[in-house]
């Protein structure tokens, strides 16, 4: 079982909150156990498990990010000049999978699914695929 999702960004960095997409395509589809492997199709956007309850979190990342990463550094080369979206999504990853039980996501009290843009705003792609058993 397979989808694809479209994700619009509306800044340069952003993490967006999928799960109650994630867990209502689940329930939609009917899936009541199995494994959902959630995967951005792009270089320069990933997929990560993070804390969705304070939002402080999502803005501390962002910004530690943009200090690990600046936007500009005098060696790169890379021509399109976003060398730091293709480093911060290589460190966050481009899926995640996650236990489907009960109809539902297995996380954790304040665990989401987040999708991670860091080279935006742009529309995007998130293909999901359920394991089921």
């Amino acid at each position: 079982m397979n989808h694809i999702f479209s994700v619009e960004t509306t800044q340069h960095s952003q993490m967006i909150d999928m799960t109650s997409q994630l867990n209502q395509w689940i329930q939609d589809e009917g899936v009541r156990e199995g494994i959902l492997i959630v995967t951005s199709l792009h270089t320069t956007a990933g997929i990560t498990v993070n804390e969705n309850a304070d939002p402080d979190v999502k803005t501390d990342m962002l910004r530690r990010f943009d200090e690990l990463y600046p936007w500009e550094h005098t060696e790169d080369r890379h021509m399109e000049g976003n060398t730091a979206a293709h480093m911060k999504t290589s460190t966050v990853g481009h899926s995640q999978t996650i236990i489907i039980q009960n109809g539902e996501l297995v996380l954790g009290t304040w665990q989401g699914v987040y999708f991670c843009e860091f080279d935006g705003p742009r529309k995007r792609k998130v293909q999901v695929k359920v394991i089921e058993g």
